[in-house]
């Protein structure tokens, strides 16, 4: 089995809230079945802080394309970064 790079926006006052937003989007989307390489594989997530003039995207997949160890885990939690006021994004790699 292997592993597949995702990264998916949620939205909530909250980092947690987010989170939980965006998992239930994930799950509706790919399903509860296991190894869809997206967001539904995760149970947990890390905040990162975004540096100044980073784009949150782009700074997400270089973390990615630089095997960041806070993220380079498909068992491990997602990486989380604040892209703006009430915005999340969330990414990492994911079983598939």
């Amino acid at each position: 089995m292997g592993a597949e790079q995702f990264i998916q926006e949620g939205k909530g006052s909250t980092a947690k809230e987010a989170f939980n937003a965006a998992l239930e989007e994930a799950r509706y989307e790919y399903g509860h079945r296991g190894y869809t390489g997206s967001l539904a594989e995760k149970d947990s997530y890390i905040e990162i802080e975004l540096p100044e003039g980073y784009d949150a995207t782009d700074y997400a997949y270089k973390l990615m394309d630089d095997s960041d160890s806070r993220v380079d885990n498909k068992w491990g939690p997602a990486g989380c970064i604040k892209s703006k006021e009430g915005e999340y994004i969330f990414f990492g790699w994911a079983s598939s």
